[in-house]
Parts: structure tokens; sequence; C-alpha cells
């Protein structure tokens, strides 16, 4: 076969893949390491199957790929959800601490967040106005 005819053949082989597959990414990171792994996978595929069919784990053994929290560019998901090209796909890790129960413990110690995250008491917001 000569080379011209090969390398037709690989391209158009090459342009139906691009057409037949999407391309996505899967992130995950901890406060000592981050990675985001791209994939291209079939169109259909949920994201926790590709995250499944991913080998994220073998970086982050931690992992529970079958029942980790997911989403896609910050937002949850549902199980059915169907990838789009360019999708992001999170793996986010538990939470240390029940957010409503901080608050909770916050505002019994008399103490509330003040924009930007630093701690702020009641006296201190009274002077502010």
């Amino acid at each position: 076969m000569p080379f011209a005819s090969v390398l037709t053949s690989y391209i158009e082989n090459k342009v139906q893949l691009s057409i037949t597959m999407i391309h996505i990414e899967i992130a995950y990171a901890t406060p000592q390491k981050q990675l985001i792994i791209e994939r291209d996978v079939e169109p259909g595929t949920s994201p926790r199957q590709a995250v499944v069919d991913s080998d994220i784990d073998r970086y982050f053994p931690e992992i529970d790929k079958a029942n980790c929290d997911i989403g896609i560019f910050g937002k949850a998901v549902r199980p059915d959800h169907e990838l789009d090209n360019g999708d992001r796909i999170e793996i986010y890790r538990p939470l240390i601490a029940d957010p409503k129960e901080v608050r909770k413990r916050r505002a019994a110690q008399g103490l509330r967040m003040k924009k930007g995250g630093g701690k702020e008491d009641d006296e201190g917001a009274e002077e502010k106005g």
C-alpha cells in the first residue's frame, strides 16, 4: 500500500475517532497535590463511569471511585447526566466538618465571619457599622 494511502486512511480514522469520542478532564486535589487527567470517552458515558474507568486511584488510592461525590465545573450532577465535550469532572473530598455545625458553634461563641473569611466578634462588627 502506498504511503499516501496509508496516511489518508490514518487521517480518516483519526477524524472519525474525534467525531465519535468526546474529550473530558477528571480533576482531584488534596492540600498537597492536584491532578487533572485528560481522557476521550464515548458519547453517552456518565460522569461516574468516566471516573470508574480512569486510573486516578493510581495517584490517589484513598478515592472510592464508585461512591465519591462528583460534579462538573463545581456543580453536582445526576447519575444519568450525559457528558459534553470539554467537561471537567471534579471528584470531591469528604468534608472535614459539617458546615452547619461549624456555623452553630461560631454562633454559640458569639463570632461571625467577616467578608474575606477573617474572624470578627460582635463588638468589632458594631464599631464598623
